[in-house]
This record gives structure tokens, C-alpha cells and sequence, in this order.
């Protein structure tokens, strides 16, 4: 009876947060992940009825510096259908992106306030942009320029390149890129619930650069500065995009709470004309 009726009063009033306990949000992480893991699933089936293409497609920045006819090799029996099944996976987390932010909204939205909610739609569309366009990114830009560096330095080698070392190095570059092209709706994220402000992401922006460039260094496949720079230099102007997204909720949350103020104001509050001596 009081749950209904701490609800009802929530749903009364637009500007109070809903109360959830502990067990309530280990609930709703449950529900999350499983329908993440249904959704991961569905798209996995559709992207594995193309695992051929698929492989292709991934396999193509790398063909142009391969000797003559030869191919990618394999050394075990099962590694065709590892190398399947890994890309598959792969194609299915980018096709499923958009139902998986959107689980991440769907966790996160119950400590939101009603008018901040309303941006689930903004946040699901940008997130996935973000994500898709960081490992496209990786695909056409940073990884072809790996590949032709390191290569080059191979030239008087006959090159053996094993299937299985090629996709996993793909996948963390294209992985990789993709996470930390999320970074601006992280911070925006934990802008909206409170956790940073733009003062704060300002005032720490040194070791923000420090960060980008520690996990772009475990993300570049090369020990070059070239490399390095290729990967970190976008991050940082997507940090600095994430300040801005930042500025815009602390912006909004004023602007909210301007009427509320003047309401409360000695101004408005001051004594009535019949009360004035």
C-alpha cells in the first residue's frame, strides 16, 4: 500500500525522482542484460546466415598487401568456424547497438527526472552514431594505416599471416575505437545523473589527456607516435565535445530551476497591499 502510494505521488509530481531499492535496481540490471543477451542473440543469427561476406568484408583491408594468391592461413582444425563465429559476433554487436544503448537508457532512466527522460530518443540515436561511426573510423582510416605501416616494415619477409592474429587484431582496433568514441555520451550520462560537471571535467583535463593517450596506446597495434596520434587525437575532440554536452545539461537544469527561484524570491514573497502600513 505505501509503495502505491509513494508511485502515485511520483507520477503526481514531474520534479521528484522515484525511490528504488537495492534489490529493485538488481532487478532491473537483471531484466537489462537478458534482454541485451536476447537481442546480442537475434542479431548474431541474422549476421551469422552472412559469415562468408562478413569475412570478406574484414579481410579486405589486408588483401591489396598480401603476396600474389596467397590467403590468410589457418593452423587447426576449427579455427574456420572460430573465425566465423568471431566475426559474426562482431558484425551483431554494431547491429544490435542500437537495442543495447537503449537497455543502458533503460537502467540509468529510473534515477532520471520525467523532463530529462524525455531524451531517451536523442541519446540512443547519437549513441549508436558514435559508436558506428568509431569503428568505421577504425575500418577506413586508422587500421588500413596500421596494416600499411607495419607491413612495410616486413618487406623483406614472406609474410604468413594466420587468420585467427589478423581478426583478433581487427576486432580490438575496430572495438577499441568504437568504445572510446562513446566517450562523449559517458560523459554526458554522467553529467545528466550528477556524477561530473564542466567545471570539473576542466579542471581535470590533464589527466583526461593522460588517460586518452595510456588507453590509446594499449588500443594502437604499432609503437610509433604516428599511430598513437591517429588513435588519440579524435579522442580528445570527442572529450572535449563531452565537456560541451556537459555544459548543455548544467544549462538546462538552470533554466529549469530559474522559475522555481523567482517563485521563491523576496521579490514575489515580500507583504501584501492590504498588509503594507
Amino acid at each position: 500500500m505505501a509503495k502505491e502510494l509513494s508511485s502515485s505521488k511520483a507520477a503526481e509530481d514531474p520534479d521528484s525522482l522515484p525511490s528504488m531499492s537495492l534489490l529493485d535496481h538488481l532487478e532491473e540490471l537483471r531484466k537489462r542484460i537478458f534482454r541485451s543477451a536476447v537481442g546480442f542473440a537475434v542479431a548474431f543469427g541474422i549476421c551469422w546466415h552472412f559469415h562468408r561476406e562478413l569475412f570478406s568484408f574484414l579481410e579486405a583491408p589486408i588483401v591489396p598487401y598480401l603476396p600474389g594468391d596467397q590467403k590468410l592461413s589457418f593452423f587447426s582444425v576449427s579455427e574456420p568456424f572460430l573465425l566465423y563465429f568471431k566475426t559474426s559476433a562482431l558484425a551483431a554487436i554494431f547491429l544490435a547497438s542500437p537495442y543495447l544503448i537503449a537497455q543502458l537508457w533503460g537502467f540509468v532512466s529510473p534515477g532520471l527526472y520525467a523532463k530529462e527522460k524525455r531524451w531517451a530518443l536523442p541519446f540512443i540515436f547519437v549513441g549508436t552514431l558514435f559508436f558506428v561511426s568509431g569503428g568505421a573510423f577504425a575500418y577506413f582510416v586508422a587500421f588500413p594505416f596500421a596494416v600499411q605501416f607495419l607491413l612495410g616494415m616486413g618487406e623483406d619477409f614472406q609474410a604468413v599471416i594466420a587468420a585467427s592474429n589478423y581478426l583478433r587484431f581487427l576486432m580490438t582496433v575496430i572495438l577499441g575505437l568504437g568504445l572510446m568514441f562513446e566517450l562523449p555520451i559517458v560523459i554526458f550520462l554522467l553529467s545528466v545523473v550528477g556524477v561530473v560537471s564542466p567545471q570539473f571535467l576542466i579542471k581535470h583535463f590533464r589527466w583526461a589527456v593522460v588517460l586518452i593517450f595510456v588507453a590509446a596506446a594499449v588500443i594502437t597495434p604499432t609503437p610509433d607516435i604516428v599511430n598513437l596520434l591517429v588513435f588519440a587525437l579524435p579522442t580528445l575532440g570527442l572529450y572535449l565535445l563531452g565537456v560541451l554536452a556537459a555544459m548543455v545539461v548544467e544549462w538546462r537544469r538552470k533554466k529549469n530551476l530559474d522559475p522555481e527561484s523567482v517563485g521563491e524570491s523576496p521579490e514575489s514573497g515580500g507583504e501584501s497591499p492590504g498588509e503594507s502600513p
